[in-house]
């Protein structure tokens, strides 16, 4: 009965997920208290929960910071929490990120997976539900639109709101998640005015805003070279050989007394380092060879090309730690001028044994020793729930007997919003063996999977709502 309403509902599904992927609602905290986290972020969460309200669902707008779309009567409250922001577009895309484009069986866009498809499949499966079968249980589907910055949707909404009895993410993987990494964030500052009587200056940083959750594609950086001092001859042959040796892929150009270097890379998400190609990482190694081999160190650079590098597992930090959840991950996110300080930002994901306090005081020792500021923010701290825990083991059998499969929980290293819950796990949308593209470019989700989730999800609903 519910795999029948949802095959009729399926050109909706689809409809609205494309709805959706075309509002580019990257999230922008703003002082707006009409639109706390920006206009498209704000107009995406409007019209899901019109959605909501045209398929006969009770909604609320808590204060611009987040909603609701909500069934059902009784004291349980079973919670579906996904979000409507994104990350930034970024580039190589082969479709336009923000206009959903229907091909070979996928949709494309920015959020197809992370996760506008999973909330659609979500919203329908309540539908299915609500249509067909009398629940004793009250289901709630609640939308954040500041999950891929700061999480500020998410408190407000657990300062004035019901928390849910029990309830899934549906912004990872299946067959169930059981363990995510704690996550940090460390900034690592150095004074940049110590550094303006130099022959050669940073006067330009450009890593088109990437997110800090994001491996960088790209990465630009203008030097400025005070030709009475330094020959720019001696700096280009000095270049091509240290690009040469490094087999990095950055180029330079020069103009009169300017250097222009452009670093490439390959995006991907922060959790999964090891996917991509960091350009900041690169280009950070490379300034730091130049201004060493021209007698005019900068200890931020230094200290990152000795404790960092290209590395993604902290090993030269000695933070390499490790256990079921797998092991630490590091991504350079952020490099740029704050404040008259040369900052550096990572990401660290951080194995659910391991205090993360653990990890970020190494780190700030570390850099204490060259005379750098750290600032730690954005720590969520890990979540972890027994594999034979019965709601780890309920969703594991209704994602198992609808594919004839044996799969296991599993640990990752992404965040999502079942860490902001008690008694929350993330299951799905990505199938086992899917490539996973979220914060890629060409992003998609499969038209077939976006409909068997649905299924999946109403199974669950039924299930949890007993």
């Amino acid at each position: 009965m519910l795999d029948k309403c949802i095959d009729n509902l399926k050109d909706e599904i689809i409809k609205e997920t494309c709805n959706l992927i075309n509002f580019p609602s990257v999230s922008e905290e703003t002082s707006d208290p009409n639109m706390p986290f920006g206009k498209h972020a704000k107009d995406a969460l409007e019209y899901a929960l019109d959605l909501g309200q045209k398929l006969g669902f009770r909604t609320k707008n808590i204060d611009g910071y987040c909603g609701y779309i909500e069934f059902g009567e009784g004291e349980k409250l079973v919670g579906i929490i996904g979000h409507l922001d994104v990350v930034p577009s970024g580039d190589g895309w082969l479709t336009p990120p923000f206009e959903a484009t229907i091909k070979d069986g996928n949709i494309y866009g920015r959020g197809a997976i992370d996760d506008k498809g999973p909330v659609v499949a979500s919203l329908y499966a309540m539908k299915a539900i609500k249509d067909n079968i009398k629940i004793n249980s009250r289901v709630r589907l609640i939308l954040g639109i500041n999950e891929e910055k700061s999480w500020n949707c998410i408190r407000h909404y657990n300062e004035i709101e019901e928390a849910p009895t029990i309830g899934f993410s549906p912004d990872a993987d299946f067959p169930c998640i059981y363990a995510e990494k704690g996550i940090a964030t460390v900034y690592i500052k150095d004074n940049y005015q110590k550094y303006s009587n130099l022959p050669i200056i940073i006067k330009e940083i450009d890593c088109n805003n990437n997110a800090i959750n994001v491996v960088p594609k790209y990465c630009k950086v203008i030097l400025s070279v005070d030709t009475s001092r330094i020959d720019l001859n001696e700096i280009t042959p000095f270049l091509s050989n240290e690009i040469k040796k490094l087999n990095f892929d950055i180029t330079y150009s020069v103009n009169n007394s300017n250097i222009e270097l452009i670093s490439n890379g390959v995006q991907a998400h922060s959790a999964h380092p090891d996917l991509g190609i960091n350009a900041i990482s690169r280009m950070i190694i490379l300034l730091n060879k130049i201004f060493k081999n021209f007698n005019c160190p900068i200890s931020i650079l230094d200290f990152f090309e000795n404790y960092i590098g290209t590395e993604f597992n902290g090993k030269s930090l000695d933070i390499n730690f490790s256990d079921e959840s797998g092991n630490l991950t590091l991504n350079v996110g952020k490099f740029s001028f704050y404040d008259n300080f040369l900052q550096i930002g990572i990401n660290l994901r951080i194995p659910v044994n391991t205090p993360i306090e653990k990890v970020t005081d190494s780190i700030s020792e570390i850099c204490n020793k060259y005379s750098l500021e750290t600032v730690v923010s954005g720590i969520q701290q890990p979540l972890y729930v027994p594999k034979d825990d019965p709601l780890v083991k309920t969703l594991c059998d209704i994602f198992n007997k609808r594919n004839h499969s044996n799969y296991e929980p599993i640990a990752i290293g992404g965040g999502t919003y079942a860490r902001a819950f008690k008694n929350c796990v993330s299951f799905g949308a990505n199938f086992p063996g899917d490539t996973d593209m979220c914060h890629q470019a060409n992003e998609f989700i499969n038209i077939d999977k976006l409909i068997l989730a649905c299924k999946i999800y109403a199974d669950a609903i039924y299930e949890l709502s007993k």
